[in-house]
């Protein structure tokens, strides 16, 4: 299990933005569906709910589920800029954010949990071949594979000018004038197939939300 969570956290990177429309509030579940002995069939196969991020401005709050207990939260970090803060064990719904100096931080992209900030260049796009464009859910999407004797992968690149704070293969989704949405990877060796969802929401979740309204309810009070 955890060679298989390697190689969909391996697909993340982050994106620190492009100056168009930012988004201002709002939330990105991160969710891989993997499928085990896939040229069998799809019965053997997890859900997994990496990351729950929730942001406002350029403050993040990350909601990390238990692998597999999704509906509990494991870790509760919050993101600004470089640093990344875990805030787990500090009543996190009573936390203000201007306390952060306080609190142990490390580089984002050494968090070890949840969504992965390193960036990274999209290995053999050199090589890329375009596909048809496609409809999932009622978006329209671009694609483009890339084959390399391991895997087999295919991107999905949803045309927009909205810029979320995390983002998969920023540079690459920007050439397809959009941001990359899933990756649908198959690994060939272990007979495993992983698909990776970014899926932007408009809302909160209530844990993030009571931590957001309450540093406004603080800003107020001063």
């Amino acid at each position: 299990m955890k060679k298989t969570l390697f190689l969909f956290s391996a697909l993340l990177c982050f994106s620190c933005g492009k100056k168009e429309i930012k988004a201002e509030k709002g939330g990105i579940d991160i969710v891989s569906n993997i499928y085990f002995n896939a040229s069998k069939g799809l019965e053997d196969m997890k859900s997994v709910v990496v990351s729950k991020l929730n942001y406002k401005g350029d403050t993040i709050v990350e909601l990390v589920p238990y692998v597999d207990y999704p509906e509990i939260t494991e870790k509760i970090f919050v993101i600004t800029d470089t640093l990344a803060f875990d805030i787990t064990d500090r009543n996190p719904q009573q936390f203000i954010f201007s306390t952060l100096p306080k609190v142990p931080s490390i580089p984002k992209h050494k968090k070890e949990q949840g969504a992965v900030f390193k960036s990274k260049y999209l290995l053999n796009y050199g090589y890329r071949k375009n596909l048809n464009d496609t409809i999932l859910f009622k978006k329209k999407y671009k694609r483009f594979r890339v084959i390399t004797p391991e895997n087999y992968t295919t991107y999905y690149v949803y045309q927009t000018d909205t810029i979320l704070p995390y983002q998969l293969y920023e540079r690459q989704g920007k050439e397809y004038g959009g941001r990359i949405e899933r990756i649908d990877l198959y690994n060939k060796q272990n007979d495993v197939f992983i698909s990776l969802q970014l899926l932007p929401r408009k809302e909160w979740d209530s844990e993030a939300k009571n931590i957001f309204e309450f540093n406004d309810f603080i800003k107020k009070r001063k």
